[in-house]
């Protein structure tokens, strides 16, 4: 997955921090039909059937929320899912994703493309939290050399 596409699924992710589960359908849907977004899509290549599959993807990740947030909680002391900034926790919960059920994406790709979204859409703090947080996770999924 390239930088573009992994943005287009960090964004269905971040903004689905924001509604209740029952709307999130419909949020989906009004943000693939957004202008900007649709622009920005198409001059990256990103054709219907490539947006189709980021939304799936989006999906699949929020269907395992609960597993993702539960790894998480154990490896970040002091910053539970609660606590974290929402771009973060949807950062961190991609990455994880990636790593914990995408083999084709290297857990170092993953950290690393987590870390350069955390770079623009977080915090100044953020890219090192993030790096932090996933490089735990990594131990814990014995990821590591």
């Amino acid at each position: 997955m390239n930088r573009q596409k992994r943005k287009f699924v960090f964004e269905q992710l971040f903004m689905c921090e924001f509604y209740n589960a029952e709307e999130v359908e419909s949020q989906l849907r009004t943000l693939s039909e957004d202008d900007d977004l649709l622009r920005e899509m198409d001059s990256a290549g990103l054709n219907e059937e490539s947006r189709a599959e980021l939304r799936a993807r989006a999906a699949e990740i929020m269907s395992h929320q609960e597993d993702l947030d539960a790894l998480i909680n154990q490896v970040a002391t002091g910053w539970k899912t609660h606590r974290m900034g929402r771009a973060e926790l949807a950062i961190i919960r991609l990455a994880l994703f990636e790593m914990k059920y995408d083999d084709e994406i290297p857990y170092r790709v993953a950290i690393n493309e987590a870390v350069e979204l955390a770079k623009t859409y977080g915090g100044e703090d953020s890219p090192g939290f993030v790096n932090a947080v996933l490089g735990k996770l990594a131990d814990a999924l014995n990821l590591t050399e």
